[in-house]
């Protein structure tokens, strides 16, 4: 039997097409991402040697070894911004297509609006709108069958973490309606 007869090919039909547009190219994301990882660098650096980067009687102060990590994260950022901009590369090859990134924000912003939700409507509360929400619109899944798994997924956390283990998570309005 030959190797291709031995593979199971199954076709998704919401997979991004070969010729969607490109968004990005490679270089144009690396530089962006050295400039922000550079940006945190130096914001991790000033902090730390606000709280104290050198030592003193007892040791290393608290900032001592934060700082210099930030110190070689500049670098290193340096050095590939530097690479980056020293070397002619022709344009490089397409980091992402409009068809991906559709698919990449399907995912962060419900994520992203999760997290903000989660601080007024806690933990719970949140967690259902969020399963059900992805089951319906990401999965396609009837809303009968996400919304009933989202509720007991949401009602079996509650019970674990809150009266099980008796974990501290962030609560909201629901759960000040029930005494918790």
């Amino acid at each position: 039997m030959s190797k291709l007869e031995d593979e199971i090919v199954v076709d998704d039909p919401t997979a991004p097409s070969e010729d969607s547009p490109p968004v990005s190219n490679t270089r144009r994301v690396e530089v962006v991402a050295l400039l922000l990882l550079l940006s945190l660098a130096v914001l991790l650096a000033w902090d730390n040697r606000r709280t104290g980067m050198s030592w003193d009687s007892t040791g290393p102060q608290a900032g001592y070894f934060p700082f210099y990590l930030s110190v070689i994260l500049a670098a290193a950022c340096l050095w590939g911004l530097g690479k980056e901009f020293l070397t002619r590369r022709q344009a490089s090859e397409t980091f992402v297509t409009r068809d991906q990134l559709r698919r990449v924000l399907q995912v962060f912003v419900p994520t992203l609006l999760f997290c903000l939700a989660m601080q007024w409507l806690g933990l719970y509360v949140a967690s259902f709108l969020l399963i059900a929400g992805f089951m319906v619109f990401v999965g396609r899944i009837a809303a009968w069958k996400s919304l009933a798994t989202a509720f007991l997924f949401s009602v079996i956390m509650f019970a674990t973490f809150q009266i099980a283990f008796d974990v501290i998570m962030p609560k909201g309005p629901l759960e000040a309606l029930f005494g918790y």
